[in-house]
């Protein structure tokens, strides 16, 4: 059970942004995008979530050995694929355990509720407060990972899962990506830190827009820090690719 790219490619204004980049994630394992800001990492995962705007791209997309290359958003996540945004979002008068039980949609014991607010670092107050402006970014970027904690998807993608959070944070982060590995999910966690990518199984190394470099995270992490940190290249495959 695996998700699939292809060789997909997204062009915009007659540039390269993601260019013939093929990649496999097997379930029940944990992976790391890792390269510098601007880079094409969030846009690879937009365009497996099937996002306006990033779907229009060449290659194809296949789910647990489906083609899912021409299923709008919503579909995708009814097989599965969860994306966490980089930036939060507020909802103006939905409760937190509202967001969490999907407007009470979705039973669940008030106990695994109070577990997983408690594995993001967070108490069981936090369930009748609003997600609105009276919460900082780092509580709410927790709240949603209680959130993907609860769904278990298959694919779970994470753009920044860190941003927000205190640096002190890297242990829970780890014990997140395990939940949801133990649960089943592949995760797949985008980020410039090499804190990130280590606590994963795999790494792949994103430069203008392709994959330059897939191996253990150790392996990737000794590249990006020698050879990438220093680096403001963006965007320009065609030179990556010489280089």
């Amino acid at each position: 059970m695996a998700l699939v790219l292809d060789s997909i490619s997204l062009r915009r204004n007659n540039s390269w942004i993601v260019r013939n980049v093929t990649l496999r994630f097997d379930r029940g394992k944990t992976y790391a995008i890792l390269g510098n800001n601007g880079v094409g990492k969030t846009t690879i995962v937009n365009m497996i979530m099937g996002l306006e705007g990033y779907r229009e791209h060449e290659g194809r997309i296949f789910l647990d050995g489906e083609d899912i290359t021409a299923l709008p958003v919503h579909q995708r996540a009814r097989k599965g694929i969860t994306l966490l945004w980089q930036e939060p979002a507020r909802f103006q008068g939905l409760r937190v355990i509202e967001y969490l039980t999907l407007g009470g949609k979705l039973a669940v014991n008030p106990r695994i509720l109070e577990d997983v607010l408690k594995a993001v670092g967070l108490n069981a107050s936090y369930l009748e407060r609003e997600i609105d402006e009276s919460l900082s970014g780092g509580e709410r970027k927790r709240i949603e990972l209680a959130s993907v904690l609860l769904l278990k998807p298959r694919y779970a993608m994470l753009d920044e899962p860190d941003s927000g959070i205190d640096l002190m944070s890297t242990e829970m982060i780890k014990d997140i990506f395990q939940r949801l590995k133990t649960a089943g999910s592949a995760v797949i966690a985008v980020t410039h830190r090499e804190e990130i990518a280590l606590l994963t199984d795999k790494a792949f190394l994103v430069c203008g827009g392709m994959v330059v470099k897939e191996d253990s995270p150790k392996e990737v992490c000794e590249y990006y820090k020698t050879l990438c940190d220093w680096c403001d290249h963006v965007n320009k495959p065609e030179e990556a690719q010489m280089g």
